[in-house]
């Protein structure tokens, strides 16, 4: 059977919502021997917390089945001094790792937006002046994602992509990006699955971040029109996914036939 990459966010629910049909699927993907992991760039939440929310709206899963950014991250940055520019839900996770620090930092770590107000206090001017400092003096600006916006049920928002990028151009340094798309945390979702690239498929609503981050390490990609589905990025992508359906609801019957 396949092994499958499931984003959560836009393909499982839409600011907390399910989308329809999604819950059903997950439970039908299982009952055909699938092997499912559950991937997200989602910085604001413990991974505990996303598997107790996920199952108050149906799905059935645990949180051993996720794969986060938070934890990828702890786990890059063991035994550092971090300056976590984060929302306060995912500093537990972070502290497994490393040391939480505001002043003498090896690493500037950002993490995403909410639609909460710590949003305003996490990429406040005081708090931002604060990375920079950490930066100018050497430490790594490391980020959890540098997603430019996402999708809710308010419309599109801004997401932490825009502050990475004014630091780096302020500070004259580079990010390390620990989430999708890159070739890394790919790979260690499917070592929780056992499975090759070529095993495997990732079924997410960002042509960029989930089909094209997954389709370069060989695995095939189908995009919801869920989420952050857009046509505009669909016809511009490179490269293109395998398949497009209308929502997860569909993934059951597309493996089917494929």
């Amino acid at each position: 059977m396949t092994a499958i990459l499931l984003d959560i966010d836009g393909v499982l629910h839409v600011s907390g919502e399910a989308v329809p049909g999604a819950p059903e699927a997950v439970t039908a993907l299982r009952d055909e021997g699938h092997r499912l992991r559950f991937v997200t760039n989602n910085t604001t939440r413990a991974r505990s917390v996303l598997a107790d929310e996920l199952q108050s709206i149906g799905f059935d899963l645990e949180s051993d089945d996720i794969t986060t950014t938070p934890l990828a991250a702890g786990k890059l940055l063991q035994g550092k001094r971090v300056l976590a520019l984060t929302m306060s839900s995912i500093r537990d996770d972070l502290a497994e790792y490393v040391e939480l620090v505001e002043d003498g930092a090896d690493a500037v770590l950002l993490g995403g937006a909410d639609e909460s107000d710590e949003t305003a206090e996490v990429f406040s001017y005081d708090r931002l002046n604060q990375a920079y400092a950490e930066l100018r003096e050497g430490a790594r600006l490391v980020c959890l994602h540098k997603n430019k916006w996402w999708q809710t049920n308010r419309g599109p928002l801004l997401d932490s992509g825009a502050f990475v990028a004014g630091l780096e151009y302020a500070a004259g340094v580079e990010a390390e990006v620990v989430g999708k798309p890159t070739p890394a945390y790919f790979q260690a979702a499917l070592a929780e699955v056992e499975a090759t690239p070529a095993e495997a498929v990732m079924v997410g609503d960002d042509v960029e971040a989930d089909i094209g981050g997954a389709k370069a390490i060989g695995m095939r990609g189908v995009l919801v029109r869920t989420g952050k589905f857009r046509p505009a990025a669909l016809k511009e992508a490179e490269p293109q996914p395998n398949a497009v359906v209308d929502s997860i609801a569909d993934l059951p019957a597309y493996l089917d036939g494929s």
